[in-house]
Order: structure tokens, then sequence, then C-alpha cells
């Protein structure tokens, strides 16, 4: 018998004030550019330039992280725009050594330990409780989500010793 769990959680990254001001600048820009074009044409190049990184701007200023857990594997996509979606990791629950909160006593064996690479797949809100989590994966690499409690259940029947919920 094949036990398969599946879980999926969404989590919304919050938007900085510099890339919702950028995206704002730059369609504005756009549109006067536009108008200016239609007195003098070098101003069509100039709109189609912005307009081309007014529509990047827009697509990298609403971004949400999906987790999906699947059989004993969680796999992290970026959906851009609500439109665009990438597979961005994709993390074996056998090949990871802890889950815990980001400030929880349990990190505190890992805090001075030095990661290759450090990947932030969270919402970016430190709110109160913070319900930030952090996933140490094959010793080097250092993940931090926010995965929803039946994710955590899920991962923890799997791997109770490396999953911490305090």
């Amino acid at each position: 018998m094949v036990s398969e769990t599946y879980v999926e959680c969404l989590v919304a990254k919050k938007a900085s004030f510099m890339r919702k001001f950028l995206k704002t600048l730059l369609i504005m820009l756009t549109v006067v550019f536009c108008l200016i074009g239609m007195i003098f044409v070098p101003g069509f190049l100039v709109a189609i330039v912005t307009g081309i990184g007014a529509y990047f701007a827009y697509m990298n200023a609403d971004i949400e992280y999906e987790y999906l857990y699947l059989d004993k594997e969680v796999s992290i996509d970026k959906i851009m725009a609500k439109s665009r979606r990438r597979k961005v990791a994709s993390y074996n629950i056998e090949r990871m050594e802890i889950i815990a909160p980001i400030n929880s006593r349990h990190m505190d064996g890992y805090r001075n330990r030095t990661v290759k690479k450090t990947f932030d797949y969270s919402s970016g809100n430190e709110g109160s409780p913070d319900k930030r989590y952090v996933m140490i994966y094959e010793g080097n690499v250092q993940v931090i989500w926010e995965p929803n409690e039946d994710m955590l259940k899920a991962i923890r029947s799997v791997a109770p010793r490396k999953v911490f919920m305090d």
C-alpha cells in the first residue's frame, strides 16, 4: 500500500516600497513618452523601452510562492503577477537536517554555521508571532519559508525528529 500525502500552501510576498515606486514611475514615463512620441518620433522609442521596463517591474512587484508537499518532497514555485509560474526549488525530506521556526531555540546550534546559500521564499513579514520557518538542507543550504500547519504535520509524520513547531 502506497501512502501519498499532498499538501499545498500559497504565500504572497510583501512588495517593497521601491518595487511599487519603480513600477508606477515606469508606467507614468511610458504614458508621457507616448504623448511626446505623437509630436517627436524618437519619443516612441523611449516609450517602448520604458514600457518593457514597466512590464518587468509589474511582474516582479506581485510575487507569490506556492509550496507543494508530495511523497517526501517539497517543491516551491514562484508565481509572478498571478499569471506566470516558475519552479524555483525542490527539496527531498530525507536530505534535510531540520525545520524549525526562525527564532526557535532548536536553531541555536545552526546559527553560527556558515552556509553556502540562503534562499528566502517567505512573505518577508516579520510579524508577531513570526510565521517564518528555517530549513537546513544538506548542511550547506538555508531555506526561509512559511509553511502552514498542515504541511508541517505532513512532513513531521515522515521525519518526526527533524521538524520542530515550538
